[in-house]
């Protein structure tokens, strides 16, 4: 009976001693990879191709009736000048028209006579696309010269923007992979599979738009000058792959 106990303790022994065995029973190591995520950003200038203006017109009279007359008279002019000038239907928009009244406050403190109504104010804006941005400068002369009293911006843009953020894209995925690689290295690691792309901005940058006083202070010359410059459009990407010893 002990002898049979001996030969079973050492049967025992040798079984938690094989590799196989004793993986099986107590894992050595974790399977689950480890992980990288990194981003990239690409951009890309380029030279706009159409310009946007929003531009009015301001009629004060001392009836609401009245303001509002002068007001649509300028107003028909206006849109007949830039059909004139090529800008299409489509691209003529109405937008901001307000109709309010302007009050004179009594300054003699001792009488507490409320405000009267002394005019009444018409506004009303459009905002113009220009497709030709060589001929803007002599659109905004038109527009001046049949009574746009109001010119609240000028702003640059592109038509159509999608190949341009194609290619900022391929340039953040390039970016994200040459950090990944190099980090990669320096772990002594190599990338294995993607696990995730994530885009996390694709866009073309907010107008920036040419304040009143400088178109107005631009009428005297032969024709408004225009700067279009340069828009950029950026795209960022974040990356994740696994990692392989």
């Amino acid at each position: 009976m002990r002898l049979f106990l001996f030969f079973s303790s050492i049967i025992l022994a040798l079984s938690l001693s094989s590799p196989s065995m004793a993986q099986i029973a107590h894992p050595m190591f974790d399977k689950t990879k480890g992980t990288i995520s990194l981003a990239g950003e690409g951009k890309v200038n380029a030279q706009p191709d159409i310009a946007y203006i929003t531009s009015g017109v301001i009629a004060i009279a001392k009836t609401a009736q009245e303001a509002l007359s002068q007001n649509s008279s300028s107003m028909a002019q206006l849109v007949d000048v830039l059909k004139s000038a090529g800008i299409e239907d489509r691209d003529i928009q109405s937008s901001n028209f307000n109709i309010s009244p302007q009050y004179a406050y009594n300054n003699n403190s001792a009488n507490n006579q409320p405000p009267k109504i002394a005019n009444y104010r018409v506004s009303n804006n459009v905002t113009i696309i220009v497709r030709d941005i060589d001929n803007l400068g002599n659109i905004i002369d038109q527009a001046v010269s049949v009574g746009a009293n109001s010119i609240n911006s000028v702003s640059f843009g592109v038509d159509d923007p999608s190949d341009l953020l194609n290619e900022a894209r391929k340039l953040a995925m390039a970016s994200a992979i040459a950090k990944a690689q190099l980090y990669a290295k320096a772990a002594n690691v190599s990338l294995g599979k993607i696990k995730v792309i994530s885009e996390s901005s694709g866009f073309m940058p907010p107008p920036f738009p040419m304040e009143m006083s400088r178109v107005a202070m631009a009428q005297d010359s032969a024709s408004t000058p225009m700067q279009s410059g340069e828009l950029t459009f950026r795209t960022s990407v974040s990356v994740s792959w696994e990692l392989e010893q």
